[in-house]
């Protein structure tokens, strides 16, 4: 799997035996290629147009990525829509790899992540069509993205951590996601710019724009200081959009995805999105926020019922 963006071309033919078989093999690819959905092929990805484009900011290119090596994937199982996902952290090899690879060495299953089920749940019933939209912000490896986008739906995600890009185009391409998934190369807040943002070797889920809240439960492990763009939901979501459900985890930045995201949470209840967001209220404060202030901010916007599921809020307009 580790190659299976780009391919080496053979370095010579040795017979007109194998002229024929290449000949063969290219005439199906090609009636392959003409006829099979574009489902299939990752480079036939459809344009997502947004608001903004007009601004410099385009989808993350995965066929223009440096290729991720090596390649380490499996089959999320236990939920309605299985697909397929690729890990970003490996463990220290070998004497200590990531728990996930050692659970395939032994044949067990991949332990289904709760925000996959949970997201497959949510949708299931809902409609597909009219472009209806799921927005995952902290994307990680794509375990929401990929969820939704294994039931049909269309997704915007946003990861600005190049390893996580890296197996979310993986992804794309193991899913045969390419027409549904689109991903931008940013970290969603409340104005367009710039800020440092703090990756965390080892356990890049943790990563996040506060250094104390990316090394909070990991002290031990290397934090490297980086520069990414930021992008309001409002900039890249254009106003004529359904948009059926946003899933947001962004160790402690959830306040200020949100306060990026008024307009799009300002509409009216039936057609106001289902919103899922991490509300641990240490990650909170070491982003200068708290759940308190979350919670006000979405009462002036109408998200009148929110309830905890673990450390997530699940917040709707009554």
């Amino acid at each position: 799997m580790a190659n299976a963006w780009r391919r080496d071309k053979p370095s010579s033919l040795s017979s007109h035996k194998t002229l024929i078989s290449l000949s063969s093999i290219f005439l199906i690819l090609f009636f392959i290629f003409l006829f099979y959905p574009s489902t299939s092929n990752p480079s036939r990805i459809a344009p997502y147009k947004t608001l903004a484009h007009a601004r410099g900011i385009r989808p993350y290119d995965c066929l223009a990525s440096p290729q991720a090596s090596p390649v380490f994937a499996s089959l999320v199982e236990g939920v309605r829509y299985p697909f397929f996902f690729s890990l970003s952290d490996f463990g220290a090899l070998p004497e200590k790899p990531h728990k996930n690879i050692v659970r395939m060495l032994k044949g067990k299953p991949f332990r289904r992540p709760d925000i996959s089920a949970t997201i497959q749940e949510l949708l299931e019933g809902k409609e597909r069509g009219r472009g209806a939209v799921v927005v995952d912000v902290g994307a990680n490896v794509g375990m929401a993205s990929f969820a939704a986008a294994a039931m049909g739906f269309r997704v915007v995600a946003f990861e600005p951590v190049l390893e996580n890009l890296q197996r979310i185009c993986d992804g794309v391409f193991l899913n045969r996601a390419g027409d549904r998934v689109t991903v931008y190369a940013a970290a969603a807040s409340d104005r367009i710019g710039n800020i440092t943002f703090h990756k965390l070797v080892g356990r890049l889920d943790n990563s996040a724009i506060s250094a104390t809240g990316a090394k909070l439960a990991f002290k031990s492990n290397e934090e490297i200081a980086i520069e990414v763009p930021t992008i309001p939901l409002d900039e890249v979501i254009p106003d004529s959009e359904r948009v059926l459900l946003i899933k947001i985890d962004v160790q402690g930045w959830e306040y200020h995805v949100l306060r990026g995201a008024s307009r799009l949470l300002s509409r009216r209840k039936a057609e106001a999105p289902y919103l899922i967001y991490e509300e641990d209220e240490r990650l909170l404060q070491a982003s200068n926020s708290s759940s308190q202030e979350i919670r006000t901010f979405l009462r002036s916007v109408g998200y009148s019922h929110c309830s905890k599921h673990g450390n997530d809020a699940h917040c709707t307009k009554d």
